[in-house]
């Protein structure tokens, strides 16, 4: 089996080069701000980020494909890097610290391309996350810096704490009702959003987070990073993966009951 560490490695390089181009455009005065067709916002910040990527990758890795938020899918093969230049371009231009870069790296196989490869990078809050297929997931400064990850033992839905992102997403879709009866069972919610909860579950102190509407390049390196950690990631129909246009991820204890309340249509 490959060992992709190498990739990992390379992850890192480009999620270095990234953070640099974000964290020099955080908080920037003059950070220009457009609105894209499907009313979502995109910064100069979330493009420079991209094309960085982009470039290196190129050079690096001249035969792999790659699909990006910003510019959409190049190249063909079976190994495909999907990035999120910035997950959280709406914190990210308020000046809020929560928003990451999203590295992953797919390989064709069943079911389409699955995650063998994930990094997060948070600057913003000096965290970095990331996982290789068969390695385990870890947390830390860098690759000689890092403890591992381990996802929480909580087995009961009343002791488990439960992260989300908004409730506008669980009312379009006919699942708020559902999503309501899950937050009064379990002992605590809150609302991170974007990447974190899953990181959050991947390290143990939160149990269970779900999103009803999501892209690819929101899903693919929290994927990998959760089920490294000894987590399960599916979407809300319970296929495993990044691919069911939404997500939920838990310590896998509790998974089954988690989507049995968000399959609940009002």
């Amino acid at each position: 089996m490959p060992d992709y560490l190498d990739d990992l490695r390379l992850a890192h390089v480009l999620a270095d080069a990234a953070d640099a181009a974000t964290m020099d455009r955080f908080k920037a005065l003059d950070l220009k701000v457009e609105t894209k067709p499907d009313m979502t916002p995109v910064s100069e910040a979330d493009k420079a980020a991209e094309e960085l990527i982009r470039g290196q990758l190129q050079r690096a890795r001249p035969r792999d494909a790659v699909l990006g938020e910003e510019y959409g899918v190049e190249g063909t093969g079976p190994r495909r890097w999907v990035v999120d230049p910035i997950d959280g371009t709406k914190n990210y231009v308020r000046g809020v610290p929560v928003w990451a870069t999203l590295i992953a790296l797919t390989e064709a196989g069943e079911g389409g391309y699955q995650p063998v490869v994930g990094l997060v990078s948070a600057p913003a809050l000096g965290r970095r996350w990331w996982a290789a297929k068969g390695h385990g997931a870890f947390t830390g400064r860098s690759l000689s810096q890092a403890s591992r990850l381990q996802v929480s033992r909580v087995s009961s839905l009343p002791d488990a704490s439960f992260a989300y992102s908004s409730l506008s997403g669980w009312e379009e879709q006919g699942r708020l009702d559902g999503f309501l009866d899950l937050t009064r069972e379990v002992w605590r919610t809150r609302a991170y959003g974007d990447f974190w909860p899953y990181m959050l579950v991947a390290e143990g102190a939160v149990d269970i987070c779900a999103e009803p509407e999501l892209s690819l390049w929101d899903m693919a390196a929290n994927a990998i990073v959760v089920t490294e950690a000894g987590g399960t990631f599916t979407g809300l129909d319970g296929r495993p993966g990044p691919h069911s246009g939404n997500a939920a991820a838990s310590n896998g204890l509790l998974h089954d009951e988690m989507l049995g309340y968000l399959n609940r249509r009002g």
